[in-house]
C-alpha cells in the first residue's frame, strides 16, 4: 500500500471543465473526450488498453436512474476521492447508484468489456481500493437507507450506509448489532471482512449476524442469499470480502442492549507500559464475553509517548466496577473516562474527528495472546517511533467470536486473542511520508512472525498473497471454487482477492 508522493493536494475544475494538470493529474486527451462526448481510453482487467465508445457510454447513462460521472462532470473530483488521499485515482467513469438496477447495468457495462472495476461503499479502505485508474467504480455511497424492525428484531442497511448511521436507528428501539469501532466506517467494507467491534464479544463478528443480502453477483445477476437461497454465497459473505459481487443491502439480526453502558479510556505513559501489558493479559483472559478492552499505543505532540485502554463493558451494572476495576489498579491513568456512558457516545470514541490526513498507510494480523515477545517490541517501538501520529492496537476479540466453527463461515481464524496493527497518518513532505511508513514496515517485520492468520479488513496491498490465504485457511479451496461459480473472470479483484479456482 505504497504512499503517495509529491504534492497530494486535491485538484479543483478549471473554468473550462478539465481538470488543473499535474504530476499526477489525468491525461490532457482524456479530459478532451470526456468533455467533448468522444469515446473515453480505459484500462482493462488485464492491464490492456481500452476504449469506451461514446455510443455505449451514452447508452450506460440512458439506463441509470442514478448518475454517471466522467471528467467533465462537475462532481468529479469530490466523487473520485478517497478516504486514504494517497491514492489519488483517477477512474474514466463512476457510476453514482440509486439503486440495485443501476448497480445491474455497472456491472454487465464492465463484465461485457473486461473493464477494471472497484466498488465503492462507504469508502474507508485504507488501502485505497474502493477506487481504481482509467476504470469503472461502481460508487454505492447513496444507498443509504437503514430500517429496523423492532418486532422481528431485523435491520435492513442499504450498502452506502455507515456504521454511525445504523447504530442511530437501530438505538433508537434499543437494538443493536455488533459493529466496528470508527462511526464512518462503512457497513459493507466491514461486514464482508468479518467485523469486530465492542459487542462482537457478546454477539460475534458482524458477519456473523448477517442472516441475509442481496447482491449483483458477475454475470449481472441479482440474487438474494440468505439460509435458505444461495446458501453458499452467503457463507462465503460472511467474511469473504468483496469477491463474490456486489452487495446492494444486508439484513443484519439485532439484540437487545442497555442504553448506557460502562466505558470509556483509560490513558497511561508508556513507561510501565510492558508489566501493564503483561498484567492486561492476564485480566481479559479470565473476563466475560460483556468486557471489551482495545489497547492503542502511540507518540503525540512534544514527544508524548502514551498506552491506553477503550473499555466498553455491555453488562449487568452491578457487576461493572469488580469487572472493570482491575484495570485501573494496573497503573496510574493520566486520564481516567471510565464511566455509565451512552452508547452512541462510547461508539463514537474511536471516531478520527477534526483529521484530514493527506494519506494513511497501516499493516496487521492476527495474535493468539498478549506475549512478552508482542510486549516488548510494540513498547519498544513506541518508545523509540520517530515522530507525532504513529500508533499500533491490539483489538480484543474471543468470546462469543471464538465459540463460532471456524467452517461455519467464510471467516476462519476464530480462536485468535487480538488483531494487532500498526498504523500511520500523515499531512506533511513525501520525505517525511516515506520516513514515517518506513517505520510502519519496520516494526510489521518485527511483529509479523507473531502472528497467525490476517484480517481481511487490515490488509495492505502490499501483502502478499500468502497473507489472503493466511486469512482464509483451510475456507480458501472452498471460496476459491465459489469465486470460479460466481465470478470466473475475476471483475470483482480490487480487494483482498481469492483467485477462482
Amino acid at each position: 500500500m505504497p504512499p503517495g508522493g509529491g504534492d497530494m493536494r486535491r485538484r479543483t475544475f478549471c473554468a473550462g471543465g478539465l481538470a488543473a494538470l499535474g504530476a499526477a493529474s489525468i491525461p490532457f486527451h482524456h479530459a478532451l473526450a470526456a468533455d467533448s462526448g468522444a469515446d473515453i481510453p480505459a484500462v482493462g482487467l488485464d492491464g490492456r488498453e481500452l476504449t469506451l465508445k461514446s455510443a455505449d457510454i451514452q447508452d450506460l447513462r440512458a439506463g441509470l436512474r442514478g448518475e454517471l460521472i466522467t471528467v467533465a462532470h462537475p462532481d468529479y473530483e469530490s466523487a473520485r476521492r478517497l478516504w486514504n488521499p494517497a491514492f489519488d485515482r483517477h477512474p474514466s467513469l463512476i457510476v453514482r447508484c440509486a439503486g440495485a438496477a443501476d448497480v445491474r447495468r455497472a456491472v454487465s457495462f464492465s463484465g461485457a468489456r473486461g473493464l477494471l472495476t472497484a466498488v465503492r461503499a462507504g469508502g474507508h479502505s485504507v488501502s485505497g481500493q474502493s477506487g481504481c485508474d482509467r476504470g469503472l467504480v461502481i460508487d454505492l455511497s447513496r444507498m443509504r437507507a437503514v430500517e429496523v424492525d423492532p418486532v422481528a428484531k431485523l435491520a435492513r442497511v442499504e450498502a452506502g450506509a455507515l456504521l454511525g448511521e445504523l447504530d442511530r436507528e437501530a438505538l433508537a428501539f434499543g437494538l443493536a448489532t455488533p459493529v466496528g469501532t470508527v462511526a464512518d466506517t462503512g457497513v459493507a467494507g466491514l461486514t464482508l471482512g468479518g467485523g469486530v467491534g465492542r459487542l462482537a464479544r457478546k454477539f460475534g463478528l458482524t458477519c456473523d449476524n448477517l442472516v441475509a443480502a442481496e447482491l449483483v453477483t458477475a454475470d449481472g445477476k441479482w440474487r438474494r442469499a440468505s439460509a435458505t437461497e444461495n446458501a453458499d454465497l452467503l457463507w462465503a459473505l460472511r467474511g469473504g470480502g468483496g469477491n463474490f459481487g456486489v452487495v446492494t443491502s444486508f439484513t443484519f439480526r439485532l439484540h437487545e442492549v442497555t442504553p448506557v453502558m460502562y466505558g470509556g479510556n483509560l490513558q497511561f505513559p508508556i513507561t510501565g507500559g510492558r508489566e501493564m501489558l503483561r498484567s492486561l493479559g492476564d485480566i481479559i483472559a479470565a473476563a466475560p464475553d460483556e468486557l471489551y478492552v482495545d489497547v492503542a499505543m502511540g507518540t503525540a505532540p512534544e514527544n508524548v509517548r502514551w498506552l491506553a485502554f477503550n473499555v466498553c463493558y455491555c453488562g449487568p451494572s452491578g457487576e461493572a466496577e469488580r469487572v472493570v476495576g482491575p484495570l485501573r489498579k494496573l497503573g496510574k491513568p493520566l486520564k481516567d473516562t471510565v464511566a455509565p456512558t451512552p452508547y452512541d457516545q462510547l461508539r463514537g470514541s474511536g471516531d478520527l474527528r477534526g483529521l484530514s490526513p493527506l494519506g494513511a498507510y497501516g499493516k496487521g494480523g492476527l495474535v493468539y495472546g498478549i506475549t512478552p515477545a508482542l510486549v516488548d517490541i510494540m513498547v519498544g517501538a513506541t518508545e523509540s517511533a520517530p515522530s507525532d501520529g504513529l500508533m499500533m492496537w491490539l483489538q480484543h476479540q474471543g468470546g462469543a467470536i471464538s465459540r463460532v466453527p471456524p467452517k461455519a463461515s467464510a471467516y476462519f481464524n476464530r480462536g485468535a486473542s487480538h488483531n494487532v496493527g500498526v498504523f500511520d497518518s500523515w499531512q506533511m513532505s513525501a520525505a517525511d511520508v516515506e520516513r514515517r511508513t518506513e517505520w510502519v514496515r519496520h516494526t510489521w517485520t518485527q511483529i509479523e512472525p507473531l502472528t497467525r492468520g490476517q484480517y481481511v479488513n487490515l490488509a495492505a496491498t502490499d501483502d502478499r498473497e500468502t497473507r489472503v490465504h493466511a486469512a482464509y485457511g483451510d475456507n480458501y479451496p472452498r471460496l476459491a471454487a465459489l469465486k470460479k461459480r460466481y465470478d470466473p473472470n475475476n471483475l470483482f479483484r480490487l480487494n483482498a482477492n481469492i483467485k477462482p479456482a
